[in-house]
């Protein structure tokens, strides 16, 4: 596999090894806003958009909606750092980006200014950058671009596209969101959904409750955050993460449960919505980052300022 066209380390942060880290690619519109840098490059091509970010190279880009999630991972790689500095389990962060060395100088520089912890950039000329993910052993790849997310989850990553959206998420612990079917567990209960209705779905897991479902697109990622998780207590852990699902408690909860149990994911809190908006309880728990595959349940987070990030 060749190295993507440019690859600059940062010298200021430590490298982890990759074989050991939770690896998180972003995009760079995914961690900062460059929506007028992006409706630019659009509008008045490449060589327009390439010009401005060097005339604006040293004027840091506004925080995008991952932003927040990027700073809390930081803060988990410190306290994991505090209570074993030779841990090699620790968060690593890359940005893979369209563009060229020349007009990536701002990325660099702003993420130099927020003092984030970005140990790799990769400045990517292919249309297809996500074939990269794999030989950086990425486990996470969060992108504004639907067709760089689509190719990712096809290439085995877990994935997710994230919208432009003003976020306010307080800073720590780190606290992430998890719809259940179709994101943490497969879609097989969906589908029985789309053909058979409630009745029918109800009926299948009555049936299948003491089976564990299958893996989601997103189960690898949750795993490993849940063993980062575990080398702290509860009360000390730097990290939270809930479920919040649309199932029914009394139904279709059990099955969820016992999953889990299966897995070896410890969830801090589950909330069984039976329906009902997820924003309300979203407000409450104000993760750094909501996963979920239905653009309902993203539009209701980011209506209360939830930075969310769809999984198609």
């Amino acid at each position: 596999m060749a190295e993507p066209e440019s690859t600059v380390i940062n010298t200021n942060v430590k490298q982890k090894d990759p074989s050991k880290a939770l690896v998180i690619a972003v995009t760079t519109r995914a961690i900062f806003n460059l929506e007028e840098e992006h409706k630019l490059y659009l509008e008045k091509g490449k060589e327009e958009y390439i010009r401005h970010q060097q005339a604006n190279q040293d004027k840091p880009l506004p925080p995008g909606t991952a932003f927040a999630f990027i700073k809390a991972v930081q803060y988990v790689n410190e306290k994991i750092l505090e209570s074993n500095p030779a841990e090699k389990d620790l968060f690593d962060i890359l940005v893979l980006s369209n563009n060229s060395p020349e007009s990536g100088v701002r990325i660099i520089n702003s993420a130099k200014h927020y003092g984030l912890e970005i140990s790799k950039f990769c400045f990517v000329s292919d249309e297809d950058s996500t074939q990269y993910l794999k030989s950086h052993g990425v486990k996470l790849f969060l992108s504004a671009d639907r067709t760089d997310v689509c190719n990712a989850l096809q290439r085995g990553v877990s994935a997710a596209l994230v919208f432009q959206q003003e976020v306010q998420a307080p800073s720590t612990p780190l606290r992430v969101a998890f719809d259940g079917d179709a994101v943490l567990f497969s879609d097989e209960t969906d589908q029985i959904f789309q053909e058979q209705g409630l009745e029918g779905a109800l009926q299948y897991e009555r049936a299948m409750e003491a089976v564990p479902m299958g893996a989601g697109p997103l189960k690898a990622f949750a795993m490993h955050l849940g063993k980062m998780r575990k080398k702290f207590s509860q009360e000390k852990s730097p990290i939270r993460s809930y479920l919040v699902t649309a199932r029914s408690g009394r139904d279709m909860g059990i099955r969820a449960i016992k999953t889990l149990r299966e897995w070896g994911l410890a969830i801090d809190e589950a909330f069984f919505m039976d329906g009902a908006p997820k924003g309300p309880i979203l407000a409450q728990i104000q993760p750094h980052i909501f996963f979920d595959d239905g653009l309902h349940n993203i539009q209701g987070a980011q209506n209360v300022g939830v930075p969310s990030a769809w999984v198609p």
